[in-house]
């Protein structure tokens, strides 16, 4: 992601992770924060000011999400880019492999609890629900909430594009959750 924003536009970039120290920078165009996104005091140096906030975590989603949301709304940063995972609202056919459901995987839990917070926090959101990663092509279809999968896999580098799309236009799944999939 960090790689496609930087290639592709000017912008100034604000990277906040546990670890910080390990990130390569372009110290002209990136600050890199060091923190933990539930130690609302560092997360809210890491967002203040910010125009929008893109998050992609694992662990404890539904915790950070509640953090993040809240953060953001008490900062008047109201655009967010969240990453959850496919199969949160039971959308992969049987064809694709509906055993990656929600109701048969409660492994998903953290993700459809963080992306029900993101969706009643007031913010701009646009949640996103990527099939599982590959390198593969760059092409992807979208599918909004309620719509089925109609592919599996997905490459980080079509996901990196999707999200430069939506910074570039911010009006575009404003409070939507939308599914990423190379179709089969």
């Amino acid at each position: 992601m960090r790689r496609t924003l930087i290639e592709k536009t000017n912008w100034k970039l604000t990277l906040f992770s546990r670890h910080s120290d390990r990130l390569n920078i372009d110290t002209t165009r990136e600050i890199a924060m060091h923190g933990d996104v539930l130690n609302k005091k560092e997360l809210r140096k890491a967002i203040e000011g910010q125009d929008a906030v893109f998050v992609a975590l694992s662990g404890r989603l539904d915790e950070m999400a509640k953090v993040i949301a809240d953060t953001m709304y008490e900062l008047h940063v109201k655009r967010i880019i969240f990453i959850s995972s496919m199969g949160i609202y039971n959308e992969i056919p049987n064809h694709i492999g509906s055993n990656g459901n929600l109701k048969f995987n409660s492994f998903l839990t953290p993700y459809r609890k963080a992306a029900d917070i993101i969706e009643k926090s007031g913010l701009d959101y646009t949640i996103i629900r990527p099939g599982w990663f590959d390198n593969g092509s760059d092409t992807y279809t979208i599918s909004t909430k309620g719509q089925l999968f109609e592919g599996h896999n997905i490459s980080r580098q079509a996901i990196a594009n999707f999200v430069l799309e939506l910074l570039k236009n911010p009006e575009s799944y404003i409070n939507d959750s939308v599914g990423i999939h190379r179709p089969e």
